[in-house]
């Protein structure tokens, strides 16, 4: 086995072990396109692009998984999702 196989195995290792929540943010009636692509660039820190597709995932399926991390850095996000009125939960 060479170094470069060991160190990917250990990431791979890493990876596994540290659970990973998501940010889902839910489709409503309430909110507008440009207010969820506004907040999911200003909470998430997407590209224009990306919170587009977030957005149109959120609407025709009911929800999407907009940011995935751990707890501590996904906590203040949420809030400042929920705070604009967006329905958001971290998974």
């Amino acid at each position: 086995m060479s170094v470069q196989e060991e160190v990917l195995e250990e990431v791979l290792t890493e990876t596994k072990e540290k659970k990973q929540n998501e940010i889902v943010v839910f489709n409503d009636d309430v909110n507008t396109f440009d207010h969820v692509i506004e907040m999911l660039m200003d909470a998430c820190e997407h590209d224009m692009l990306q919170a587009e597709q977030c957005t149109l995932l959120i609407h025709y399926k009911g929800k999407c998984a907009v940011k995935t991390g751990d707890f501590e850095d996904l906590q203040p996000r949420c809030t400042k999702l929920l705070e604009a009125g967006i329905s958001a939960e971290i998974q």
